[in-house]
């Protein structure tokens, strides 16, 4: 009786492999001990930024509320300071999406931060 190798299994696993590097440059995508190890590096990357992304956004939102209350002539710092003495518990993202969409609305906030100082 032969001996069994697992063909199947082998190959889906390569397959996987091999999909996961669909875009990658030169032999990394077709070949599959460098594609293996791509895919590796690859998952590694992955993960430490998407704990990056979270920090990235909130620097961006920190961004876009600094230039937003300028305008009004605070700063951002002093901003949240205000807005923590004045008890409004809306957070950075919210705040953010308030300057770039719907200015109105965040006027009235920052009217009502500088009331309260």
């Amino acid at each position: 009786m032969p001996r069994a190798k697992n063909r199947v299994a082998s190959r889906e696993r390569r397959k996987k492999v091999l999909k996961a590097a669909k875009g990658f440059y030169g032999r990394r995508k077709s070949n599959i001990r460098l594609a293996i190890d791509a895919v590796a590096h690859a998952g590694v990357y992955a993960y430490e930024h998407r704990r990056d992304k979270k920090g990235d956004f909130r620097r961006l939102w920190i961004t876009r509320l600094n230039g937003a209350v300028r305008q009004f002539g605070i700063s951002y710092s002093v901003f949240i300071n205000l807005l923590e003495k004045a008890n409004i518990t809306l957070n950075r993202k919210v705040l953010a999406d308030l300057a770039v969409t719907d200015a109105a609305a965040f006027e009235a906030v920052v009217n009502k931060v500088k009331a309260a100082a």
